[in-house]
């Protein structure tokens, strides 16, 4: 099962991460693909409006992870498109992660040994025929994403 929402907007792409983040809790993992420009630090910058922390938002591409944190949970954010297999993720002991907050992964595609068994795959495609426009899928793995997903629709 999975699900597909349409953004026609940065705005729409932003309300729909904010609406997922109403769903998210500790331990939750939403992995992000998608071509450079796609949109997926616009939609983590949803996420992370839900929990009051959208002007904290920096891309994590020179340091590998940016954590935020507000009163309630800790945010991981993940770009991991420097690293050439798992390996390295295990390296920097990003699985250790998991457990202790929300962790979002752009180009989680390059990890997909490395995650649990349990996560959130958001695939984001730009439209050809229109540049604003975003083809975002959702794939859950797991029963908790799969009853998530059915929340959003």
């Amino acid at each position: 099962m999975s699900y597909t929402f349409f953004s026609n907007s940065e705005e729409e792409t932003l309300n729909f991460g904010k609406k997922l983040g109403s769903y998210l809790r500790k331990g939750d993992i939403i992995t992000l693909t998608g071509e450079l420009g796609a949109g997926k630090t616009k939609f983590t910058e949803g996420i992370l409006s839900y929990f009051n922390l959208e002007n904290e938002i920096s891309s994590p591409t020179f340091t590998i992870v940016n954590e935020y944190i507000n009163e309630n949970i800790n945010i991981y954010h993940f770009d991991v498109y420097r690293l050439s297999d798992s390996s390295e993720f295990y390296e920097i002991g990003g699985e250790e992660y998991f457990d202790k907050g929300i962790c979002i992964i752009e180009w989680a595609e390059l990890i997909e040994d490395a995650l649990p068994s349990e996560y959130l795959k958001v695939s984001i495609i730009k439209d050809n025929l229109n540049e604003n426009r975003r083809i975002m899928n959702l794939e859950p793995f797991g029963k908790r994403f799969e009853n998530l997903v059915n929340c959003l629709v």
